[in-house]
C-alpha cells in the first residue's frame, strides 16, 4: 500500500511539473454569443465578458497567459471549458478576450499559451501553508 501511495504522489509532481512548463503555439478562435449563459464543460455559464478560455486538456481554473504573435498583446485567461474541437485550434477564448488581444474582427490569430497559475500550483501551496 505504501509503495501504491509513493507512486501516485511522485506521478503527481510529474504532472504538476508538466503542466507547469507547458507552452503551446496555434490557432485561437472565440466562442460565439449563442452559447452565452450555456453551461460550460465545468458547470459555470458562458458569459461572453469574462475573461476565461477552453482548452482540451488543461484543468479547469488553471490561468494561462495568451499572447497574440501577430500584434504581441498577451492577456491572462481562466480555463472553465473544454475545446476547442477544430483542427489546429489550441484554444477558444471569450469574446472580451478576443477584443483584448485583438483578433475579434478576424475571429482566429495565431496565439501561444503559458501556464501562469495551476490548479495544482494553488493546491500544494495550500498545503504547506
Amino acid at each position: 500500500m505504501e509503495i501504491v501511495r509513493i507512486l501516485l504522489v511522485c506521478f503527481l509532481f510529474s504532472l504538476c511539473f508538466l503542466c507547469t512548463a507547458q507552452k503551446q503555439q496555434g490557432k485561437a478562435s472565440f466562442y460565439s454569443d449563442k452559447f452565452k449563459g450555456r453551461s460550460t464543460a465545468s458547470g459555470e455559464k458562458y458569459d461572453p465578458m469574462q475573461l476565461t478560455a477552453a482548452h482540451k486538456k488543461l484543468p479547469f481554473g488553471t490561468c494561462v497567459l495568451v499572447t497574440n504573435l501577430v500584434n504581441d498583446s498577451s492577456i491572462v485567461l481562466r480555463i472553465n471549458d473544454r475545446g476547442p474541437f477544430v483542427k489546429g485550434r489550441i484554444i477558444d477564448v471569450s469574446r472580451a478576450a478576443a477584443k483584448k488581444l485583438g483578433f475579434y474582427l478576424n475571429g482566429i490569430t495565431k496565439v501561444s499559451v503559458q501556464i501562469v497559475d495551476s490548479v495544482f500550483t494553488k493546491t500544494s501551496q495550500n498545503s504547506t501553508q
